[in-house]
Order: structure tokens, then C-alpha cells, then sequence
């Protein structure tokens, strides 16, 4: 009974009639379904229609020869002329017949995943080849384009590429690697772009959203095609290097020396256990390329004095991390004799510094037009309008204004500069200034007279607290603000690192960067003195007097012969100053 219920089921009365097929297309159907999906649905095997009586199969054979046919199955499949179909009886030709679905029969059959990640596209040849890495690379899905990335075809149909859960035909592009970065292996160093671009695809701007509606896509590219060299490789230039790589700029170059030691494991977070030993800018780079595949990371394991000055015009900006000031006035120098934008910054546990010489930095600000006319003239010593435009935006009138800073050089900001007059003329505003700007004065005239830092002996305490005192009257400075519980403090944290003071000082200093770029914000002028005691950092504009003859910006190129490089900077003597108030010297035990 069960016999002859399963064969009632399965007779072609009791189904709705289709047309018959030949062997041949029940072998061909059955292996392009097993190639498309390992099991089959249900619903699929009930669908499919019945053979005809005359060459029906047990179902156990038809389901062995359904698993077993994708195996056999030879890669290119001519295609063959369908056999005559079998006459049906008169009777079955009588019956309404639903029409069958055209079903194209592919020249190939789609390869299975496994044997090679790369899917070739339709109408073109899958070819195989290698990339610099050693890695897999389709051709086929298109050329790589001046950045290293792979760009399609025109012409070519996407609609055969597998999507992705963000909807995409391509990979998550924070998964993707630049073809050509070699991991382990110094590459070369990047060509100066001065500021070109090759426009921003539409994964970089999915990429950079929501920094691009911060500061707009014009800014974005010019942040992504900036070259930007960071010397010395401590943590405060770790957290540079992530912020700038996180933003997209298009290339940064490491040069550092030095190899890899149990102090580089405190508060650096781009180095790890496993890289004792190794060089410290080449240990770096191997972990920073993860932030951003885009950004092209490079490791330069030579000195910075090694180098000429015509080196630093390869770069848009240069930074300087925890340099002895004769070498921040050597490469300050250089820079200048090639118009390159150029910062230094170092940490100190719970103090810091930023420094900025930009020559002449131009930035626009947009705002709404207000009833008074924005004059073309000087603002400040340092800030002058350069020009004024109106656009009309809808009912809305909004005026653009072009500005520009000067600045003058690290050696005349560093050891003689004053605080502006606005300063010196309140007594309040100098109460407020930090006494930290003294004794970082006095820390770079011994780090230059004898190429350290302070140690714990009489004898240097003595000369420290002598240089800060002075250069606190030089400031105009009232003398309670420089007592010796801040000299003891800030002695003692001479020479060390706070992961917290160096993510705020690496953060802000990054971020200028940023502005500098975009060229729509305001940039630092031109010190900033982080106190982590008051967890503030102020900035004071540092310049010579006018009345000296020095004028700020480009017009100092005139007299660099004069400005001695890192000569000069040793002989640089301090106005003389009363030591009568000194306060108690510390104790050499700390």
C-alpha cells in the first residue's frame, strides 16, 4: 500500500504536465543547480519536474548522480544542440501546458570560492598576477590607479560582483591594503606633491564623512595630498602620528635613530614588548599602518643631522618631537630656506610645549556680513586683513575674509622674545601667564650649553634656577608666581612622559596641522605652554621687538645669515638681571 501511494504521488497524472527534457538537460540543470548551492531546498526538489516515464531513475541514483555531477562536471562546457524531444501521447498534447522559463546556459561554470578570492567579471578574461606584496591580484577587476589602489574599468558590469553587508561590490575599504607598501622593508621616500590631488573617491568620502562636514571637502583634499615628516619617536609623536593618520593625510615619514628600549614601552602606545631592540622609527611605522591602509607610512632609521637642508624640501610641514634646541634651530633654518611649514613639541610629565613657525600662513574665514564694513589692513603685529570678498547665498549675504599671521624662528622665540604689549600693560593678564614659560626657557639654554637635561646635582640646579628667574623679569613676570615648590615640580618632571599630557599636546598639535591644511581656521600663534598643574595651555605670541629692526614672516629670510643656525644660538647671552630675590635651590636629592 505505501508502495502504491508513493508511486501515485509521484506519477505524471497526478502533476501538472511540462514539456520533457533529455538527459543531457536533466544533467546539465542538475549540475548548474549542485553548483550554486551544496543542498537544495525542499521546495526546489518538489518544484522540479518529473522525468519522462520512459527514462525515469530510481531516486536514490538520481540524487547520488545530483552530488556527484559538479565533480565531473569538466570547467569549459560546450554547449550542445538539444535532442529532438520525445512525442508526448495525443491525449498529454491536449492538456494545457504552462510555459517553460528560458534559462541561459553559461559557457563556464561559475568558480567556487576557495580556489581563488578573486571573482572575474563578466565578458572578461580572469587573469592572475602578483602584487609587490606577493599577494593575489585580478586584473581583471580593473588597474591600479597613482595611489596604489585598484581602480575599475570603465565599461565594466558590477552587477555579477558579490555585495557585501554595507551594500558595496568592494570590500570594507578600512580592510584594504595599498598594494606596493612593503611591510618590514624601508621604502622610498615620498615625492613632494606641494599640494596636488587626485580627488576623493567615493569611499574616502564615506570614509571621512563626518570630518568632511566639519571642515568641507576642499579642505579634505588638501589634507590628503600633504606630505608630512615627524623626527624622533617618543610618545608625544606617537599620538601626532595617529591623529594625522586618522585624519588622511596622504604620506608621513619617521626618522629616528634610535633603536627600542623599555622607556619607549611607558606611555608610546605604537611600540611594542616584541620590538626591543629594533629601530625605534622602523618598530613604529610596522604598527601605525594599521590606523589607515590609505595613508602611506614610511621609516627613515637615519640621523636628522645626517640629512642636507634641500631633504626637508620634500615635505609640506615638518615636526620635531623631544630635540635638543640646537637642532631645532638647525632644521627651523632649513625649512625656512624652502618656505616649509615647521612645528617642535615635547613633553615633560605634567608639562609641555608647542611651537609653530609657519613663515606666512594664509587662512579664509566665511561668516554672515554684519552692517560694518571688514577693512583690508593690520589687526595685530602678527594678523593682517589681506582681502574681503561679499557672495550673496539666498537672502543671506555672507563675507569672506582672507587673513594672514606672520611668525619669526624658533632661535628669536625661544630666548629673547617678549609677550606682547597687551600683556606686559596688565597685571593681571602677566599674573595669569604660567611660570612654566620661564623655566622652559631655562631648560632650553642648558639643554644647548651642554646637551642634557638637568641632573640632580647642585651644581645644575643652581645654573636652572639662576636662567629661570632671569627669564621670568625678562617676561615682566611678578616674582611670587616663581616659587621653589614650582621649580621642585617642574624639575622633577623634567625628562619624563604622562600618556594623558601627551594625548592632549599630540591632539592639539594634530590638529593645527589640520587647520594649516585646510587653511580655515585660525593656527596657533606661536607658543603654547601646557601646565598640568592648572590643566591649562595658553598661548603666547613670541616675537622680537620692532624697535630692534626685526621684522616677523618671510622678511627674517633677509637676515639668516645673521641668525646663526645652531652656532649663534650658544652665545645668545641673557640681559642682565637681579638675583638678590632668588628663591631657596632645591634639594639636589630629586
Amino acid at each position: 500500500m505505501e508502495a502504491q501511494q508513493e508511486n501515485e504521488k509521484t506519477s505524471p497524472a497526478a502533476m501538472p504536465e511540462r514539456p520533457a527534457q533529455s538527459a543531457n538537460s536533466d544533467a546539465s540543470a542538475t549540475a548548474t543547480a549542485a553548483a550554486t548551492s551544496a543542498v537544495p531546498d525542499e521546495r526546489e526538489q518538489q518544484q522540479q519536474p518529473p522525468p519522462p516515464p520512459s527514462q525515469a531513475q530510481p531516486q536514490e541514483q538520481s540524487q547520488e548522480q545530483s552530488q556527484e555531477q559538479p565533480q565531473e562536471q569538466p570547467q569549459e562546457q560546450p554547449q550542445e544542440q538539444p535532442q529532438e524531444q520525445p512525442q508526448p501521447p495525443q491525449e498529454e498534447q491536449q492538456q494545457p501546458q504552462p510555459q517553460p522559463q528560458p534559462q541561459s546556459q553559461p559557457s563556464t561554470i561559475p568558480q567556487q570560492p576557495g580556489q581563488d578570492s578573486m571573482l572575474p567579471l563578466p565578458g572578461h578574461h580572469h587573469q592572475h598576477h602578483m602584487d609587490p606584496n606577493g599577494m593575489g591580484m585580478g586584473l581583471a577587476m580593473g588597474q591600479l590607479d597613482s595611489n596604489g589602489f585598484m581602480m575599475p574599468n570603465q565599461g565594466m558590469d558590477f552587477s555579477a560582483l558579490p555585495h557585501g553587508a554595507n551594500g558595496m561590490a568592494f570590500p570594507d575599504p578600512s580592510l584594504m591594503m595599498m598594494a606596493g607598501q612593503q611591510m618590514g622593508i624601508p621604502p622610498l621616500p615620498p615625492q613632494p606633491t606641494n599640494g596636488t590631488s587626485n580627488g576623493i573617491t567615493a569611499d574616502e568620502i564615506a570614509l571621512y564623512d563626518r570630518q568632511i562636514r566639519l571642515w568641507g571637502m576642499k579642505a579634505q583634499q588638501k589634507i590628503q595630498s600633504a606630505n608630512v615628516l615627524l623626527i624622533n619617536m617618543k610618545a608625544l609623536a606617537s599620538e601626532i602620528a595617529k591623529n594625522l593618520i586618522l585624519a588622511g593625510i596622504g604620506s608621513l615619514t619617521i626618522v629616528d635613530a634610535e633603536a627600542v628600549t623599555e622607556a619607549d614601552l611607558g606611555a608610546g602606545f605604537s611600540i611594542s614588548q616584541a620590538q626591543l631592540g629594533l629601530n625605534r622609527a622602523q618598530a613604529a611605522a610596522e604598527n601605525l599602518r594599521k590606523l589607515n591602509p590609505r595613508v602611506s607610512v614610511y621609516a627613515d632609521p637615519d640621523s636628522i643631522m645626517s640629512k642636507g637642508a634641500s631633504y626637508f624640501a620634500a615635505f609640506d610641514i615638518v615636526i620635531a618631537t623631544d630635540i635638543n634646541p640646537m637642532t631645532l634651530a638647525f632644521i627651523n633654518t632649513a625649512t625656512r630656506l624652502y618656505n616649509r611649514q615647521f612645528y617642535a613639541a615635547a613633553s615633560h610629565g605634567l608639562y609641555g610645549y608647542i611651537f609653530s613657525d609657519l613663515i606666512e600662513h594664509d587662512f579664509v574665514l566665511q561668516r554672515d556680513k554684519s552692517n560694518v564694513d571688514t577693512k583690508v589692513g593690520e589687526e595685530t603685529r602678527t594678523r593682517s586683513v589681506v582681502d574681503v570678498k561679499v557672495k550673496q547665498e539666498g537672502d543671506k549675504k555672507i563675507e569672506v575674509v582672507t587673513k594672514r599671521e606672520l611668525y619669526s624662528t624658533w632661535d628669536l622665540a625661544a630666548e629673547t622674545s617678549l609677550l606682547p604689549v597687551d600683556y606686559r600693560s596688565s597685571k593681571r593678564r602677566l599674573k595669569a601667564v604660567t611660570p612654566a614659560l620661564s623655566c622652559f626657557r631655562a631648560l632650553w639654554r642648558f639643554q644647548s650649553d651642554n646637551n642634557r637635561n638637568p641632573g640632580p646635582n647642585r651644581a645644575d640646579l643652581e645654573s636652572f634656577t639662576k636662567n629661570a628667574t632671569a627669564n621670568h623679569q625678562m617676561l615682566s613676570l611678578p616674582n611670587e608666581t616663581l616659587n621653589s615648590e614650582f621649580l621642585r615640580s617642574f624639575l622633577q618632571n623634567i625628562g619624563s612622559e604622562i600618556a594623558p599630557v601627551t594625548a592632549i599636546l599630540g591632539g592639539q598639535l594634530a590638529q593645527d596641522v589640520i587647520n594649516v591644511l585646510g587653511a580655515s581656521q585660525p593656527p596657533i600663534q606661536n607658543m603654547v605652554i601646557f601646565d598640568g598643574n592648572r590643566m591649562q595651555a595658553d598661548m603666547y605670541p613670541l616675537h622680537p621687538e620692532p624697535t630692534g629692526g626685526v621684522r616677523l614672516g618671510r622678511a627674517q629670510l633677509d637676515i639668516g645669515g645673521n641668525m646663526g643656525g645652531m652656532g649663534d644660538m650658544g652665545a645668545m647671552a641673557i640681559p642682565n638681571a637681579d638675583f638678590s630675590a632668588l628663591p631657596q635651590f632645591p634639594d639636589p636629592a630629586i
